[in-house]
């Protein structure tokens, strides 16, 4: 399987010197679930792997991490930003959209719920 690298991050020479690696397939809703990325640290490269929830949960239970995970991280450093220093419009506006991804995240998963569905690959 080809390896497809993401570089949309890649905008300042931190970012530049990170790649991420997705390593597997999609699955069954079109996501893939396993992510590689490596920062070239000038010697061996340091490499995280990120994996997702791969499979519903009532049949493969909770087996990674979910968008609102890494959402809550992300909004979390802002937050602290903005709390310090480094408090900045930028950094406001992200995390407001930030926000509102998780907004719209958590609107999906109390619908899904409400049906009955949430956790599986029903629609």
């Amino acid at each position: 399987m080809p390896v497809r690298t993401i570089n949309e991050h890649k905008v300042n020479p931190a970012n530049d010197r990170i790649e991420i690696r997705v390593v597997d397939q999609p699955g069954a809703g079109g996501a893939n679930h396993e992510y590689d990325v490596v920062i070239d640290n000038g010697t061996t490269g340091q490499i995280a792997r990120i994996s997702f929830q791969n499979g519903p949960i009532a049949e493969a239970g909770v087996n990674g991490l979910t968008q609102e995970v890494l959402l809550a991280i992300v909004a979390d450093r802002l937050r602290s930003f903005q709390a310090g220093q480094y408090a900045c419009r930028e950094n406001a506006l992200a995390l407001t959209k930030i926000e509102e991804a998780m907004h719209w995240l958590h609107s999906r998963t109390r619908a899904r719920v409400s049906r009955g569905v949430e956790g599986t690959h029903k629609v």
